[in-house]
């Protein structure tokens, strides 16, 4: 229930077209305190027009770098306190406590990183924040890669992201959108696909789509089966190599001076 009530609001937000905006003092304060469902859906609508600032803030708070008090959030590094709405120093308050976060949050900053990463120039770096994301489906994340696979020009990554979309779609609340998920990802022919579906069948209740997710399941193991025997393949040709290389050795050596070399 509480998974559903935060990827609501995440898409909600994440819906409505925007610039980027520079980090708030509010905002930043919603980050870091209060109760772990507020901070995540203040998180997410700080992701949906990050700046900067927004990201160093998330970044600092991944790395378990910021304090707060009452009314401030302060940056820590190198052991000095900065503001992270300004970037100014600030003298740290003995009050000051360190920002806690619990696995869900966590969860949450990692996502909120991937999502981030979507619009780097650096191939290697949107390559990575989709193989985050396809580790972590959301529903509530759609919007952003709807965004991304429209901008991407890089075939593999873009393969990627369909993939994400899919597997984002999984869990929908939409019976036509698991269904096509399902089927999408039966072509995806790895083992974290595989995993995926396997978490899906079990929570899955209608008889349809559990019966598409068993069918992929049955093209992907089909696929790495023969992955399987091809590895074998080449693995008995070159044992096989090896032995040959020996035995030639050995006949040329006893054909030259008849004597077997047991070296």
């Amino acid at each position: 229930m509480l998974r559903t009530l935060l990827s609501s609001a995440l898409a909600a937000c994440l819906l409505v077209t925007g610039v980027a905006h520079a980090l708030t003092a509010d905002e930043a304060k919603a980050i870091a305190s209060g109760e772990s469902e507020a901070r995540i859906a203040a998180l997410n609508k700080a992701v949906a027009t990050a700046d900067e600032k927004t990201s160093a803030f998330i970044q600092a708070m991944s790395d378990d770098a910021v304090k707060f008090t009452a009314d401030k959030v302060f940056v820590i590094k190198d052991d000095k306190a900065f503001d992270p709405v300004t970037g100014a120093e600030q003298k740290l308050p003995d009050d000051a406590e360190d920002v806690v976060n619990n696995n869900m949050m966590r969860g949450a900053l990692d996502a909120a990183q991937a999502a981030l990463k979507l619009t780097s120039k650096d191939d290697a770096v949107r390559a990575e924040a989709a193989q985050a994301l396809f580790k972590e489906p959301d529903e509530s994340r759609l919007p952003l890669v709807e965004k991304a696979l429209a901008a991407e020009a890089n075939p593999k990554i873009k393969a990627q992201l369909e993939l994400v979309r899919a597997a984002s779609m999984l869990s929908s609340t939409d019976k036509d959108k698991r269904l096509a998920a399902a089927s999408d990802l039966g072509a995806s022919r790895s083992p974290e696909t595989k995993l995926l579906l396997n978490q899906r069948l079990a929570d899955e209740t209608e008889a349809d789509v559990k019966a598409a997710i068993a069918a992929s399941i049955r093209s992907i193991d089909g696929s790495l089966v023969w992955g399987d025997r091809i590895n074998a393949i080449f693995s008995g040709i070159s044992l096989g190599s090896v032995l040959l290389l020996a035995a030639l050795g050995l006949a040329i050596t006893y054909g030259l001076m008849g004597v077997i070399n047991m070296a």
